[in-house]
């Protein structure tokens, strides 16, 4: 496989934070790739670097050394509004917490996404109703996030991480604060997503079920790739 279908090329990257005691390396020179409709997980132990890497790849902080390559562009290469561009093109997100804005519905949620992208609100609003009713909650579409379970509330995030079609979904923890039935359902829809629009999959987590299931493991220990 060329690099020119691959969706993440990770090169040498590092991280370094400043403490008191002075410089402190979070992440040690770590290389891979990852290609296009991949799934990966991230996996070790707490403090090993992973939601650290995650961010990286993402282009929500850059790296102290080394290159990432994000859908072939090198986000060393681009300011904070270009790799914002990029990340509202090519990725969608789900968190452990959810992150719904309370004072929005599942369906307001949902159509956020395409709203930002400069859709019309009318195509939205079918096209998150379509969703919504993909990760079956078409009855919830009126619900504020506060009446919904955490289940519900994951699918929902889901949805709207999965509305515009990303090239790539990033998903921290993403089934950390579920119970062990809406985990699974949780686990079911993301992998169902993944293959539906062969969206390359890098993920997270704790859960070995979860991490098994990915078509490849990445794992972390004290901020190297072992």
């Amino acid at each position: 496989m060329n690099t020119e279908s691959k969706s993440i090329i990770a090169n040498q990257v590092g991280k370094l934070v400043k403490t008191s005691d002075g410089d402190l390396a979070i992440l040690h020179d770590i290389s891979f790739q990852i290609g296009q409709g991949e799934s990966i997980a991230i996996v070790g132990a707490s403090g090993s670097g992973k939601s650290t890497l995650l961010s990286l790849l993402a282009g929500l902080d850059l790296p102290s050394h080394g290159q990432i390559d994000l859908m072939g562009q090198n986000l060393n290469l681009l300011d904070e509004d270009g790799r914002a561009r990029l990340r509202g093109k090519s990725t969608g997100f789900v968190f452990q917490s959810f992150q719904l804005l309370p004072h929005l519905t599942a369906l307001e949620n949902v159509m956020l996404p395409m709203e930002i992208a400069g859709i019309t609100q009318t195509e939205a609003r079918v096209v998150a109703h379509q969703w919504l009713e993909k990760v079956g909650l078409g009855q919830r579409a009126n619900h504020f996030p506060k009446t919904l379970s955490g289940g519900e509330q994951q699918r929902v995030a889901l949805a709207r991480a999965f509305i515009n079609k990303p090239a790539i979904l990033f998903a921290d923890e993403p089934t950390g604060s579920l119970d062990e039935a809406s985990g699974s359902r949780v686990i079911e829809l993301l992998f169902e997503l993944n293959r539906e629009n062969f969206s390359t999959l890098v993920l997270v987590t704790h859960d070995p079920a979860l991490a098994a299931r990915c078509g490849r493991q990445l794992s972390l220990q004290g901020g190297r790739l072992v």
